[in-house]
């Protein structure tokens, strides 16, 4: 069986999951996106709203798609700022940069530290700490922060909310598995 690529994959993810008509709403915001990237199977960019700029990604998990918009209807997925970031795609694939996800093993520089944050999440630096024994509120505890704050801060960012401290939240994850054992 020949795999699909990346694009291929994601494109027909989108094709079953989106209607290739725009909705009202969702027309004029079609390929107007801006700091468009893809990261394997994952697309992102940001938009101009009513209410300021949102940041909108659409992933394929398993079959199908997930979607998430900081637009305030869009922490689920599924708003028009969702639909255009699809058929913006789908027009044109190309114009979504691809990134390269580093690995930790390859972090030398701080500017490789930024790549490689970008390239993973709150939730699976957590998923590996766990799997070394280190539980959310051992991580959360140890670095002076509410357990119920850190669990804040890794479902924002899966509706693209970001709290300002979670790029320090994942360096200090990342550290923690670097340095520290259970106990």
């Amino acid at each position: 069986m020949v795999r699909k690529t990346d694009v291929e994959a994601l494109k027909a993810a989108i094709q079953q999951d989106w209607s290739k008509t725009p909705s009202k709403k969702a027309r004029p915001y079609v390929g107007t996106f801006f700091d468009r990237m893809r990261i394997r199977r994952k697309i992102a960019a940001k938009v101009e709203g009513n209410h300021g700029i949102y940041t909108v990604s659409i992933q394929k998990r398993g079959q199908t798609t997930d979607s998430a918009c900081s637009c305030y209807i869009g922490g689920d997925g599924y708003c028009h700022h969702c639909h255009a970031l699809a058929l913006t795609f789908l027009k044109d694939p190309d114009s979504f940069q691809g990134v390269r996800q580093k690995r930790r093993r390859d972090v030398r520089a701080v500017s490789d530290l930024s790549a490689y944050l970008k390239g993973v999440t709150l939730d699976s630096l957590l998923q590996e700490l766990k799997a070394q024994g280190i539980t959310q509120k051992e991580i959360a505890e140890g670095i002076g922060m509410n357990p119920r704050h850190l669990s804040a801060i890794k479902s924002s960012e899966r509706r693209n909310r970001y709290f300002n401290e979670l790029g320090a939240t994942k360096l200090a994850c990342l550290w923690v598995l670097e340095h520290c054992e259970k106990g």
